[in-house]
């Protein structure tokens, strides 16, 4: 029967396609019927249509490159793994979701960077969209304040690697640093941060698994997983401590030295 209906639907695609075909050559042998003609131009004439495509094709690429900027160049990473942490401790599995703990750290980090991403808008990108400035002096004033945050949080050591590995000159000030040896610094940078915090995150919990084990133990109750006694007095602790509070004000104060 399913077989049936699938002959049967194609068929009726095929015999609908070929009445269009027909259709449309009989339209174009018809002189009393003319198909009207369709010419689409893109950045038709002058200076300003070209610039206007090339600032398409910008806008466009930056879009497309925007997750790697908000992953590597932000304090996102720091606070989606800590958030992660704090979840895999509870062991509570996907509570809360993914989109949850992506959302929270995505406007923690707008909250964070609020003040860096004021300067890039106030220095590079409305004077490029007034016309006071061309796309190199945009990108440079734009580089500057990130270059600043970056550099605030990353290791002497972090950004020594990377700047021997290419064997760059020693540069002289925040704005001689390349992005290209910054911002992997500034990534291993955050890692390193966000699995400290993690691992301060992780030993309160892990005291309460050892003592129901050992309880359990104690009791003779070894067939009973430890997992289900501890999680009700994890997500008790958590709440009695306020926890996501602490583990937000923690993140902040993280950015604020």
């Amino acid at each position: 029967m399913k077989r049936s209906k699938i002959v049967v639907i194609v068929l009726m695609l095929v015999i609908s396609m070929l009445t269009l075909s027909l259709s449309a050559s009989a339209a174009e042998t018809d002189p009393n019927n003319p198909i009207p003609g369709l010419n689409v131009n893109i950045g038709a004439g002058g200076t300003g249509g070209s610039s206007n495509t090339v600032t398409l094709l910008l806008l466009l690429t930056v879009l497309s490159l925007a997750p790697s900027f908000l992953i590597l160049m932000t304090s996102f990473t720091r606070i989606v793994i800590v958030l992660g942490f704090v979840r895999t401790s509870l062991g509570t599995q996907q509570m809360p979701p993914n989109q949850v703990l992506v959302g929270l750290a995505l406007f923690l980090t707008f909250f964070i960077m609020s003040p860096t991403l004021g300067q890039v808008n106030e220095q590079a990108l409305q004077p490029y969209l007034k016309g006071e400035i061309n796309q190199t002096q945009a990108f440079q004033k734009a580089s500057a304040p990130m270059k600043e945050f970056m550099f605030k949080h990353t290791r002497e050591k972090d950004l020594k690697l990377f700047l021997d590995y290419t064997k760059a000159k020693a540069p002289t000030g925040v704005q001689d640093i390349p992005l290209t040896s910054l911002v992997p610094a500034y990534a291993i940078s955050e890692l390193k941060s966000a699995f400290q915090m993690g691992f301060m995150i992780f030993i309160p919990f892990l005291v309460i698994d050892m003592v129901v084990s050992s309880t359990l133990m104690a009791m003779g109750m070894m067939m009973l997983p430890p997992v289900m006694i501890s999680l009700p007095f994890k997500i008790l602790l958590f709440i009695l401590v306020d926890g996501w509070y602490l583990v937000v004000k923690s993140l902040l104060l993280s950015y604020s030295t």
